[in-house]
């Protein structure tokens, strides 16, 4: 196959255009995520709030005004598939030494998918693996922010260093008792990393941004004494005279994984470097997917992006088929799942009983509800896929007949060109088992 030729002026400013798209929405998406700060140290909770609300829509309003800038400016849905094809290798090129590149990947899927048919979406057209490595990404600059700092005790105390870790956040409210509070947590650290001497590396790492949620803001980190690694995050919360207090130190990966979990609200964190957060969060939670950690910063479409593509890779290297979920039968959802796959997939039905006095649309908002309040580990998050494909041969009978019968305007089967058969979702969720 030769390679393709670079030559279209077009589809560079096509690609710079989608580009700009892009940056006008992390710009937006970081500085309200930046002003969690200043809402924080005013107590302005609804504030707060409304701001978390807000930031989940930023997205799909990003992506449609760039939509219809790529329509209005270059005729976008009527340029040839050559020039798409250039499209995409202009972009890559741009993503060089870019601070957000899979983020930036994510955003031109969902522009694409709005402006090419379903059956371009394949690997020359869209990024269905990363071209663009995330690792060691950092900003040179001198005035730059690192991802994360460390502190080294040396001979002075644990309780100094953590003063000094909580210091560098420079929150404008005083605490209470700082020194009080640091002693509690240094006690409860030194217990968790057990009876070891320290090493030359005995330190505190922490992320460089404060995560904030609800009334809280939470210092994130890990003490390291050799090869051993103790994660904790620290909740600051306002008293009742506006001091701030440590309210409890949550240590070790149980903790931090219901702290992240998806049935609780999405964080606002200050990132010019995602990745790094990810990575960096990843190693005090191993067992936690990169997707659901994105999510809980709030790049919930970055984190369907990898679920799909985790999703993808388990069915190459599985051979189970799907089937209807266990469980009491939904009124209004069909549920199915993968056995050897930890989540399980909703389509809504066609038709309700009588006792159910709701419309799909109905159905459909509740879910942008549940993302937009504090779900306080009561409701776990759901992602929304439209026209999604899966192999027919991996469903069973049972399910197939089950869809029939209470789904069939969802469901759609499509050819392949290598003789196999797709069934194709309208309109389908997906949420932890």
């Amino acid at each position: 196959m030769s390679p393709t030729r670079l030559d279209s002026s077009l589809a560079l400013d096509i690609a710079q255009a989608m580009l700009d798209g892009f940056h006008r929405h992390y710009q937006l998406f970081q500085s309200e995520s930046a002003s969690a700060k200043q809402r924080f140290e005013a107590r302005d909770w609804h504030g707060q709030q409304r701001a978390q609300r807000e930031r989940i829509e930023f997205y799909d309003r990003r992506v449609l005004e760039c939509h219809e800038r790529l329509e209005q400016e270059f005729a976008a849905s009527q340029q040839s598939m050559e020039v798409w094809h250039q499209i995409k290798l202009h972009y890559i090129g741009l993503l060089v030494d870019h601070f957000q590149p899979e983020l930036a990947e994510s955003f031109f899927n969902s522009v694409i998918t709005k402006i090419l048919d379903r059956s371009y979406f394949q690997n020359s057209f869209i990024f269905v693996r990363p071209a663009v490595s995330t690792e060691y990404i950092e900003n040179s600059e001198p005035t730059a922010r690192p991802s994360f700092k460390a502190w080294y005790p040396g001979e002075a105390s644990l309780a100094d260093s953590l003063c000094e870790m909580l210091r560098y956040f420079d929150l404008q409210c005083p605490f209470a008792q700082l020194e009080e509070d640091v002693r509690l947590v240094e006690a409860e650290l030194l217990q968790a990393m057990g009876d070891f001497p320290r090493r030359a590396n005995f330190q505190i790492q922490a992320l460089t941004s404060l995560f904030y949620r609800n009334k809280g803001a939470y210092a994130v980190g890990k003490l390291m004494n050799g090869f051993r690694e103790v994660p904790f995050a620290l909740p600051i919360l306002h008293n009742e005279e506006g001091q701030l207090c440590i309210d409890a130190a949550l240590i070790g990966e149980e903790d931090l994984l219901m702290l992240f979990s998806f049935a609780r609200a999405y964080f606002m964190v200050d990132m010019e470097i995602p990745s790094a957060y990810v990575q960096f969060l990843r190693s005090m939670m191993p067992r936690k997917p990169r997707a659901e950690i994105y999510n809980a910063l709030g790049l919930a479409k970055q984190g369907k992006t990898l679920f799909y593509r985790d999703f993808l890779y388990h069915l190459r290297h599985s051979t189970d088929k799907f089937c209807i979920a266990p469980g009491i039968k939904g009124m209004v959802m069909l549920v199915f799942h993968l056995p050897s796959f930890p989540f399980v997939f909703k389509v809504i039905n066609d038709y309700y009983p009588p006792q159910k006095d709701t419309t799909r649309e109905q159905i459909k908002g509740k879910y942008p509800l549940v993302k937009q309040h504090d779900r306080v580990g009561r409701m776990a998050d759901t992602m929304e896929y439209s026209k999604v494909a899966f192999p027919l041969e991996r469903f069973d009978e049972e399910l197939i007949a089950e869809i029939q019968k209470f789904a069939p305007s969802q469901m759609q089967l499509a050819q392949l060109p290598d003789g196999g058969t797709e069934l194709i979702f309208n309109t389908s969720t997906s949420s932890g088992a």
